[in-house]
């Protein structure tokens, strides 16, 4: 499943999609969470129904979920608060601020971009404990991320998750679900599933 950026819609992950089909996902669907989302909480909740569904209409057990931007932040909410684990394998996240940005404070009346603030109750769960969280987590990151400042903070750092971050040199925040090279990358990583968590999907 592709959940687009805070900015974006579905049709940001163009070349993305196309290089998953390339590696034989076959079964691939989007989440618009909308314009008007004010809430992670809310909108992660109502991501983890989606992906109810469509797991329910596959039959696939536990799917991957790319997440952009804000995308990703809802995912990983998911994730870990909501217990989406049990239905997410893997997590991937593109310029997301997992640590938040220091950006959102110029817009920080916001409800929404006060939730992607440096030290956020919302930023601030996600570093709770997270003890048998099974999800895995790829978390790519810009050294020129003009919309996660710093560009560390797309980074995940957590005791508890099995997480790799990946340095996205030279490649812009709005660039990277539409990069090749990124999207060469994650299709070859969810292609070489680890044996000891290979969800039930190819």
């Amino acid at each position: 499943m592709l959940v687009h950026g805070i900015i974006d819609n579905h049709a940001i992950f163009t070349v993305l999609d196309r290089a998953l089909r390339r590696r034989g996902f076959q079964t691939l669907a989007t989440y618009d969470y909308g314009l008007f989302t004010q809430n992670i909480p809310r909108a992660a909740l109502r991501l983890g129904e989606a992906i109810e569904q469509l797991s329910a209409a596959t039959g696939y057990e536990r799917i991957h979920v790319i997440g952009h931007s804000l995308g990703g932040l809802i995912a990983r909410y998911f994730v870990q608060r909501l217990g989406g684990d049990s239905r997410v394998h893997t997590l991937v996240t593109l310029g997301t601020p997992h640590q938040g940005t220091q950006l959102a404070w110029a817009a920080s009346l916001l409800p929404l971009v006060r939730q992607l603030t440096p030290g956020s109750p919302v930023i601030r769960e996600l570093t709770e404990p997270a003890p048998g969280c099974r999800t895995r987590f790829i978390a790519f990151f810009s050294d020129i991320d003009h919309l996660v400042v710093p560009g560390r903070n797309a980074r995940i750092a957590h005791p508890d998750l099995n997480m790799q971050n990946i340095a996205a040199l030279g490649v812009g925040h709005l660039s990277m679900p539409n990069n090749r090279r990124i999207a060469f990358t994650i299709a070859q990583a969810l292609y070489e599933l680890d044996p000891a968590g290979a969800p039930s999907a190819p």
